[in-house]
């Protein structure tokens, strides 16, 4: 009986370590090493190559290769570290809590950028929400990285509830500091992508140095300057080359309007509610709020947004602007959403003030961020509470 005993549970350990086994979770606290075993792995034929590299079993994804998952893992929460190194190309990255190609976060590395100290942009956290990648609404969530050119860059992640540090070849100091992280899903799996060769994948299921599970605050919180609460309409198709007219403005009496709240640092993310644009074709929303000043003035807004807008104030057309990301007319900074994208003027009269704003979209996130340069004015709003907002 004591041998049956010890035989059951050698087998259970050599089971869980090996991720043999359906629809298993990870939920303990042992350290577990991912096989570079084809039988471990979901890839596409011929684009991936399990090899001894330097001594170590390895993973060669080749170009073009796809995303790499690691068949029955389940991960939440823990420490997850692993060797990369660079083969070629633009990106390389690493999904996590990945539910499917359209939801997971993700953190990627630009190669690019290897070698190079002053590469703001080197390493990104970035959520994939429904099929798009948000990188251009999240410049903060960018720093530099020590990537090296050739020989193993050693990448550790620890995840814990909304909160995310990530290290690049030093231990001792994180290269991304995540305050929130913003993906719609809490578990999932994992997925490597580009031209890379990959070893010594380990996870630490719940072990997360001591990190809190809980956000940042949002340093935006108590600033009224922003303008949070709005009401959207539903997209429509807006064709490439149009241009809004009168006939393109909501009609009061037929438009459908539902309210949206702004996120972390006053973004107003479109991204969240309608996803991606189906075959880069440019659709057209609109947003609409109220302003209710004490007197006539002029107040400077401070704006930022992807890819288009026309604001419309008090029924007026007043400001069109574009930010196309590489492109000569693209933003500072380099054609990412921020609030120090462009600011403009406007003209308050005393009362209520409609403030109604196109935006249009073919590329990537879609959202404005919008705050006045001061608030000796009352800013109120007709759209719902924030737990109430689309």
């Amino acid at each position: 009986m004591m041998k049956k005993s010890v035989f059951l549970f050698l087998s259970t350990l050599i089971v869980s370590i090996s991720l043999i086994g359906q629809n298993r979770q990870i939920n303990n606290t042992e350290v577990i090493k991912i096989p570079m075993k084809a039988s471990q792995w979901e890839f596409a034929a011929g684009k991936v190559e399990f090899i001894t590299h330097k001594g170590v079993p390895a993973m060669k994804m080749l170009e073009n290769s796809g995303y790499t998952l690691p068949k029955d893992v389940m991960f939440e929460n823990g420490t997850i570290e692993f060797d990369l190194e660079l083969i070629d190309g633009p990106f390389v990255g690493f999904s996590f809590r990945r539910e499917s190609a359209d939801e997971s976060e993700y953190f990627y590395l630009r190669p690019y950028r290897a070698g190079n100290p002053m590469g703001e942009d080197a390493a990104q956290y970035a959520p994939i929400i429904k099929g798009v990648n948000l990188w251009d609404m999240l410049y903060k969530y960018q720093g530099p990285a020590d990537i090296k050119k050739t020989g193993w860059n050693h990448i550790k992640l620890v995840v814990s509830g909304q909160k995310l540090l990530v290290y690049v070849n030093n231990l001792d100091r994180p290269t991304l500091a995540i305050p929130q992280m913003l993906g719609n899903v809490k578990k999932g799996g994992f997925s490597f992508n580009g031209n890379i060769i990959v070893a010594n994948l380990t996870i630490k299921p719940n072990q997360v140095e001591g990190l809190s599970a809980l956000p940042d605050p949002d340093p935006t919180r108590h600033d009224l300057r922003y303008l949070r609460k709005w009401q959207v309409t539903k997209p429509v198709m807006f064709p490439y080359g149009k241009d809004i007219v009168n006939e393109d403005l909501p009609n009061d009496s037929t438009t459908i309007w539902a309210p949206i709240t702004a996120e972390r640092l006053g973004l107003v993310n479109l991204t969240r509610v309608y996803g991606k644009a189906e075959n880069n074709k440019r659709r057209l929303v609109w947003l609409k709020t109220t302003i209710t000043a004490e007197e006539d003035q002029r107040v400077r807004l401070d704006f930022g947004f992807s890819d288009e807008v026309w604001v419309v104030i008090n029924k007026g057309l007043l400001h069109v602007d574009k930010n196309y990301y590489n492109s000569p007319i693209m933003k500072a900074p380099k054609g990412r959403c921020s609030v120090e994208n462009t600011s403009f003027e406007l003209p308050l009269r005393k009362g209520e003030n409609e403030l109604l704003i196109g935006v249009g979209n073919s590329f990537f996130g879609w959202g404005i961020i919008a705050r006045l340069a001061n608030i000796c004015l009352l800013y109120t709003s007709d759209a719902a509470d924030e737990e109430d907002s689309v």
